[in-house]
């Protein structure tokens, strides 16, 4: 591998990465010298390794061969100059000293030759009994190292002493196998140098480390999640091991991100199954106040449709004898007023006992709900003497319409601007805004459970709920302004026309602790 060429680390480790180094750690992991080094230096060393092994079995095995042809050399070279003094001593003996002969000789022998006559202490029998005997010559290597040749001067008798010795020592051929041989070594550890060093260049390059940099650059794509760059093309593959790994890779890593897709979408259908259930497990648990509710309130929507039927004769009567003593001048302005006063907030429990008595399907159009909301805060003021102290601040978009009975729903709102209003002005002096946005609407589209929905907010700055009326605050006369403005069915009227056009009405008390908050919110 090249030394640039590191291994990426994972950006962030995951549990699927987790459970591959646990698997990685139980897998021995190969040990040695070689171990720890990246490719192209474990290449290097093999390389030094196999040419001092190249170097040292050449050596082995060339050197004994050489220095044995060399010795043949120089033994043949020691037989022919013992023979050629003793042929020497043979023709010029009976006229000359033998000694002269052979130092005559000796000095004209090639270098590196000599021959001579010796007297050892042993006779020369039982010197040269551990050498090579051919014919009447000795043969074998002295003290000093040369390869002589020994012989009986001709004549001789049994035990004379007299020895006649021929040496001979190439060193220029020793010398020129050396350097032969290490000229044959040089040669061949060079060519396998250009060896190496081609194929680290044409070779290694293109066909190992290519290959394996495109290894970890998609390992690296698959860990930082880069899906083009996960599959390693074909056309980079190449035709041995290493594109045997990649196409096994490429195999693995597609199995892989199809599998993820089966569990994301596995996982998608449990999350839609689970928002189903939520769902409806809303509706049934709806249901079910909506039948306790049903099962308490039948009796009291009997009663109050009867109750209500049976005020309306005697209160218009009470009424119109009201309006005739007025007129007739019997009764003071003040009692008359209070009369009438009183008559009138009757017909009003009457209308709204017929109200929460009436189960009659809403008659559906399409409303802005903008302009819902302004006429609605127009009756709700000719109604409420809202005077300066309450600011209405309709935050509504426009062209924001909802599907409803607009009669209806605007009835809902009309309770929801009326108690807020009436919050308000029953507020403290501190608590009502000094001159600031007091009650606010606002609505918006909004997505929850997988169904569209339009909000609907009404938020005011009042004193808020109390905790004891949040629990029963949609019941009938729940109220704590029945004695004074109100009937306490507004809120049970209004929750239910507003899940008679399916949907909910909420409430609950504003963060920061100061006023009240109800939503309406409608299938959108």
């Amino acid at each position: 591998m090249p030394e640039g060429l590191t291994q990426p680390a994972p950006e962030s480790p995951a549990p699927a990465q987790g459970r591959r180094s646990r698997v990685a750690r139980s897998i021995p992991r190969p040990g040695g010298l070689l171990a720890g080094m990246r490719i192209r230096k474990k290449l290097i060393f093999l390389h030094t390794i196999f040419s001092l092994l190249l170097a040292a079995i050449l050596a082995a095995s060339v050197w004994p061969a050489a220095i044995m042809l060399v010795r043949q050399t120089e033994t043949e070279q020691a037989r022919l100059a013992l023979k050629l003094a003793q042929r020497e001593l043979v023709i010029r003996g009976e006229h000359e000293s033998p000694r002269a002969i052979i130092a005559e000789l000796s000095a004209q022998m090639p270098t590196g030759v000599s021959v001579g006559i010796e007297d050892p202490l042993l006779p020369i029998d039982q010197r040269l009994r551990d050498m090579a005997q051919e014919g009447d010559i000795w043969l074998g290597v002295g003290d000093d190292g040369f390869m002589t040749a020994f012989a009986k001067p001709p004549g001789a008798t049994q035990g004379t002493r007299e020895t006649l010795v021929a040496r001979a020592r190439l060193e220029a051929s020793r010398s020129a196998v050396t350097r032969l041989l290490v000229i044959l070594i040089i040669s061949l550890l060079g060519m396998y140098a250009l060896i190496a060093v081609s194929v680290e260049v044409f070779v290694l390059p293109r066909h190992v480390y290519g290959p394996i940099r495109r290894i970890l650059l998609a390992d690296r794509a698959v860990q930082t999640n880069q899906r083009p760059g996960e599959i390693i093309p074909e056309s980079a593959m190449p035709a041995d091991e290493i594109g045997e790994i990649m196409r096994s890779r490429n195999t693995t890593v597609e199995a892989l991100r199809r599998h993820e897709a089966d569990l994301a979408a596995a996982l998608s259908k449990l999350e839609a199954t689970a928002g189903d259930l939520a769902r409806k497990n809303h509706l049934l648990q709806t249901a079910q106040r909506n039948l306790a509710d049903a099962d308490r309130l039948a009796s009291l929507g009997i009663m109050s449709a009867g109750l209500a039927h049976e005020l309306n004769t005697p209160l218009a009567v009470i009424k119109g004898l009201g309006e005739k003593l007025k007129q007739e001048g019997r009764l003071d302005h003040e009692d008359t007023a209070l009369l009438i006063r009183v008559t009138a907030r009757l017909e009003r429990l009457s209308e709204s006992l017929l109200d929460f008595a009436r189960a009659r399907p809403p008659a559906t159009s399409r409303a802005g709900v903008q302009e819902l909301v302004d006429e609605a805060w127009t009756l709700v003021k000719l109604d409420r003497a809202v005077g300066g102290r309450v600011v209405f601040d309709n935050r509504v978009p426009a062209g924001l319409s909802v599907v409803c009975d607009p009669d209806r729903l605007m009835q809902v709102i009309v309770n929801l601007l009326r108690n807020a209003a009436d919050a308000m002005i029953e507020a403290p002096r501190d608590q009502a805004g000094g001159g600031g946005v007091a009650i606010t609407v606002s609505a918006d589209r909004a997505e929850r459970e997988g169904r569209s929905w339009v909000s609907i907010t009404i938020a005011d700055e009042g004193p808020g709920l109390k905790p004891e009326i949040l629990e029963r605050l949609f019941q009938p006369f729940a109220s704590t302004r029945l004695d004074s403005r109100g009937t306490g069915l507004g809120l049970a009227v209004s929750e239910g026309i507003v899940k008679q056009h399916g949907g909910l009405l909420l409430a609950r008390n504003r963060e920061d602790g100061h006023g009240a908050v109800f939503e309406v919110m409608l299938p959108g």
